[in-house]
């Protein structure tokens, strides 16, 4: 199982307290039971919350593949762009 991101744990904690503090104020419960009950709902709604959150892309080990010919395939004009604009760079901005 993967571990949780900085994300994931801050905003499953802060719904845990923002949904716990709503819920009490909303039904107004007085007893041990309801107070219970009502953390008991903001947890799971914390951890549902924290779930939905996309985790991190696991990076893959593998090498990656050779180049092929229609990858590394490259017309004059291609280079001749790149060539351009590499002279460019550090240039003056109203030069051409």
């Amino acid at each position: 199982m993967p571990r949780p991101t900085a994300a994931q744990f801050s905003y499953g904690s802060a719904t845990v307290v923002f949904s716990a503090l709503a819920l009490l104020l909303l039904f107004r419960t007085e007893s041990g039971l309801g107070v219970a009950a009502v953390c008991t709902v903001a947890m799971a709604l914390g951890l549902l919350v924290a779930m939905a959150l996309p985790a991190r892309a696991k990076v893959s080990r593998k090498p990656a593949a050779p180049p092929t010919a229609a990858r590394t395939h490259r017309t004059i004009e291609d280079i001749e762009i790149a060539a351009a604009q590499r002279d460019r760079v550090g240039g003056h901005s109203l030069h051409r």
